[in-house]
């Protein structure tokens, strides 16, 4: 079995940097035994190419075309309606039994059609001062899980296997978002139709602590966990208000490492050759002359426009430097190589790093970021050169297109030699028994348990963007 270092990927913008399509190149290489997701939830999209079957991965892990294992660990937010929608469509992609190719965290926490509404209406309450939202209820979920809301009463995936711990909790939900639902048009299912489905989709997936999982994928080979947004949209060091609700730095990632008594995980970090923003918010770069062809983003009735510009040295540096106070930050992932050559702005701004949970600093960043008008000067030499002089580590993958082929691995793992890529990755992990909490739940039933539960599904993101969460 070749050795590899277990390998952490998050994005340094403010999402879409092609994190999942890193992912499913990392895992092609072969000697992944698992893709373990540390954040966000059901608003992620992560697109993947192979040999032209696209795919947006939202629950899943991006290794799933490669044939690796997913695990959603504790802070992930889990959609049992997207989960079993995106099952569907990865059964399309030729992938025989998705459901049996993932494993859960027990203290996930459960996203339902009463968050996805209550995020709606809230959003749709603030009108022209909207925050910026994929509308799925990511943060609505981590709002009501918060002690001062439902506290306790937050529904997580062990409660999907109580019936009786289910639907009180379902009626707690219910209650709480009464007052705030009256106020838009967003309707939701009843309590035995919500409790009859999450009964379903806690009886068709595999439940498996945090520890109990990583421990047992990581004896087999290497693993790769799987970021969500960027850290420019983080729930502490992103620009607040236009921030998600998840920290989508590495530390999570290399908690869970250190839990399971495995070595610290190698930190990649996925950056785009211009810069993106999906939605509202300060991007001082931004130049709605760029014409950059984008083949999964676009409007999204929550999010609003998709957004480009030249590529920002100062929001790198910032990136950089949250990286390193959360985990670390050792190698890039650059793609859109291919695309038109854009300019380069540097500094404008100075960005220092406050206290962690200092949300009136952040704010005062976005005050200056929204007031900033950098100046913008060609490129001097290659941009991925330029991104790894700003952030000061190497350049471990260049991607020149959307495929799996078209990525370039630069830094191998010790025993894989580098180059394009060709093969499936590692053997699957997911439908095992690794502990007593594992599924004996058949394909069969898997499957109809995804068909089941996609009939009230909203797991799309508008075109296929991920996005911040509103606050």
């Amino acid at each position: 079995m070749t050795t590899q270092p277990h390998r952490i990927v998050v994005g340094l913008g403010f999402g879409d940097e092609a994190k999942g399509a890193t992912v499913d190149r990392l895992c092609a290489e072969g000697g992944v035994t698992a893709v373990v997701r540390f954040s966000g939830g059901p608003q992620a999209a992560h697109n993947v190419v192979v040999d032209g079957t696209h795919h947006t991965f939202r629950q899943f892990g991006s290794g799933t075309l490669a044939g690796v294992a997913s695990y959603l660990s504790r802070y992930v937010l889990v959609s049992p309606e997207a989960l079993g929608a995106e099952a569907d469509e990865l059964v399309a992609c030729g992938v025989p039994d998705p459901l049996g190719m993932i494993a859960v965290s027990p203290d996930a926490l459960v996203v339902t059609a009463v968050h996805r509404a209550a995020n709606r209406t809230r959003e749709d309450l603030r009108g022209d001062a909207r925050h910026g939202s994929c509308g799925l209820g990511v943060g609505e979920t981590q709002l009501y899980a918060l002690p001062e809301n439902g506290g306790p009463a937050a529904i997580r995936v062990r409660d999907c296997r109580t019936p009786d711990v289910l639907r009180v909790k379902l009626a707690a939900l219910l209650e709480h978002y009464a007052p705030l639902l009256a106020q838009g048009s967003h309707e939701v299912p009843s309590l035995r139709e919500m409790a009859v489905d999450l009964l379903e989709f806690g009886s068709a997936v595999e439940i498996v602590p945090d520890v109990a999982y990583l421990t047992a994928a990581a004896a087999t080979g290497a693993l790769v966990l799987e970021g969500s947004q960027g850290v420019l949209l983080d729930e502490w060091r992103g620009f607040h208000p236009h921030t998600t609700w998840s920290t989508v730095t590495p530390a999570p990632a290399q908690e869970l490492l250190r839990e399971a008594g495995l070595e610290r995980g190698e930190v990649w970090g996925a950056v785009r050759s211009y810069a993106t923003r999906h939605g509202a918010g300060p991007f001082p770069t931004e130049d709605r002359a760029l014409r950059l062809p984008e083949a999964h983003n676009g409007y999204g009735t929550y999010q609003g426009d998709w957004r480009t510009g030249h590529l920002d040295l100062v929001l790198l540096d910032y990136a950089a430097r949250v990286c390193r106070a959360a985990g670390g930050l050792d190698v890039l992932a650059v793609s859109h190589l291919d695309a038109e050559p854009v300019g380069v702005a540097a500094g404008y701004a100075s960005l220092p790093l406050g206290d962690l949970t200092d949300l009136a600093h952040q704010s005062r960043l976005t005050a200056a970021l929204l007031a900033a008008r950098p100046r913008v000067t060609p490129l001097e030499g290659p941009v991925d050169e330029v991104i790894a002089r700003c952030v000061g580590v190497p350049v471990g993958m260049r991607a020149y297109g959307a495929g799996r082929a078209d990525r370039e691995l630069l830094r191998p793992a010790s025993g894989v030699v580098a180059g394009r890529s060709s093969g499936q990755g590692a053997s699957r992990l997911g439908g095992r028994s690794r502990s007593g909490t594992s599924s004996t739940t058949s394909a069969r039933t898997r499957v109809s348990m995804s068909a089941t539960m996609r009939r009230t599904s909203a797991s799309s993101c508008p075109l296929g963007s991920s996005s911040g969460q509103s606050r």
